[in-house]
């Protein structure tokens, strides 16, 4: 697929729009949860906590996009209970992981594409597995994601790359 030019920027620690971004992507990393929790298994099936920090990391940078991997799981299990606090922190890394490699890509391609986001994803998805395993001593426990959870995985490329591109114009 061809890329496509987009702005992205990299927001910093003293710019208060850092925050006021973090906040905005945290709270959506609050309600899609909550929303795909309607579905039966739909936590585990779209990985919703994941989707907004894709965004904020891809578009933002990796400030916007740590304060929101860290922020979202934390505020969703003190909040809801969800994720249970003894997955919280597998999924922090694992949003960590996300910002950091969504961040990366994006400087350095200084593009968005629907294969960059897949990279993303893929990336992510495998290390934090690697080191999911690691914590949960079980290869399947750490790579249940790619049993349930590729609907998710096609959500956060897709349904990324249209925020993205489309809806984060500016």
């Amino acid at each position: 697929m061809q890329a496509s030019t987009v702005n992205l920027y990299s927001l910093t620690y003293r710019e208060s729009r850092t925050f006021i971004f973090a906040a905005l992507f945290v709270m959506g990393n609050i309600l899609l949860p909550q929303l795909c929790h309607l579905v039966p298994n739909g936590g585990f099936m779209f990985l919703p906590i994941y989707f907004f920090t894709l965004v904020a990391a891809y578009k933002y940078g990796w400030q916007v996009g740590l304060l929101t991997a860290v922020l979202s799981p934390v505020v969703n299990s003190a909040l809801f209970g969800m994720p249970a606090p003894e997955v919280v922190p597998s999924i922090l890394m694992k949003s960590v992981v996300l910002a950091l490699s969504a961040a990366y890509v994006a400087n350095r391609s200084k593009d968005v594409s629907i294969l960059l986001l897949m990279a993303v994803v893929l990336l992510y998805q495998v290390v934090g597995s690697l080191i999911e395993s690691a914590m949960a001593g079980s290869l399947a426990v750490g790579f249940q994601d790619f049993r349930i959870g590729i609907p998710g995985m096609l959500l956060q490329v897709f349904g990324g790359y249209l925020v993205i591109k489309y809806l984060l114009k500016k």
